[in-house]
């Protein structure tokens, strides 16, 4: 018989504010929970469903005083029809091998992200990542989620890791944790691509979502998200598509 948690075992804390990361000249603050060790899969999902992301063991969303542009999103996977740049980004890739292996995290993974950061995100939150940090990110957790590693073609063994997402199995969907890929390939479009092969993948299993996240229109780090049509974003009255 499965044992579920009782809800007033969860508690929520408020950050302290703190310089938005998205926007300039905004602060930003967060309610976070510890997900229960016993039954943070189920509760995962829930919190997910309300518009939090998981980090780690904590679930965490935006809780600005004087702002909303941070929006939940997902892409309702039998609805999602791939438009002709998203097929050619498809086709482009097609020659990578693709791997699902368990969130284990390995030196070779964490090289590619450094390299991602440092081209990518200079100066970001994470471009201080060390080892034990990735170690955390990847493999501190209880809820059901693995690793997708994309590699160039070697008939000789594995070839060369070109992205990686960390990605959470949900009753309803996949939801995308962390992706990052070579910046050396940037021709490629390998950001584009984990999420169209994620599609692709929860279409293949049966599930109906996929979770990006937030998505923070006028970002520049984070427009790319709204390129995505149909999405669904979160309201106060639900998920609702966006037009």
């Amino acid at each position: 018989m499965t044992r579920h948690v009782p809800s007033r075992q969860l508690r929520f804390f408020m950050t302290a504010a703190a310089a938005c990361p998205y926007l300039p000249d905004r602060l930003e603050r967060k309610v976070f929970a510890t997900l229960p060790f016993g039954d943070a899969a189920r509760v995962n999902d829930q919190l997910t469903h309300a518009g939090f992301r998981r980090s780690q063991n904590i679930a965490y969303r935006p809780a600005c005083e004087a702002c909303d542009a941070c929006v939940s999103v997902r892409l309702p996977v039998a609805d999602y029809v791939f438009s002709r740049s998203e097929r050619r980004s498809l086709r482009r890739n097609s020659d990578l091998q693709r791997c699902l292996v368990e969130a284990e995290a390995t030196a070779e993974q964490f090289d590619l992200l450094k390299r991602y950061l440092a081209h990518r995100h200079p100066g970001g939150g994470m471009s201080e990542m060390t080892w034990p940090d990735y170690v955390a990110m990847v493999e501190d957790t209880t809820v059901r989620t693995h690793l997708i590693e994309y590699r160039l073609p070697d008939p000789d063994g594995p070839g060369q890791l070109v992205g990686v997402a960390l990605t959470d199995l949900l009753g309803d969907g996949l939801s995308m944790v962390y992706s990052y890929y070579d910046p050396d390939l940037a021709g490629r479009g390998l950001g584009m691509f984990a999420i169209l092969d994620h599609l692709r993948q929860a279409g293949t299993v049966g599930l109906p979502y996929l979770y990006l996240g937030y998505w923070v229109q006028g970002s520049p780090r984070m427009d790319y998200k709204g390129r995505f049509r149909p999405m669904e974003r979160l309201t106060p009255f639900g998920w609702q598509t966006l037009t």
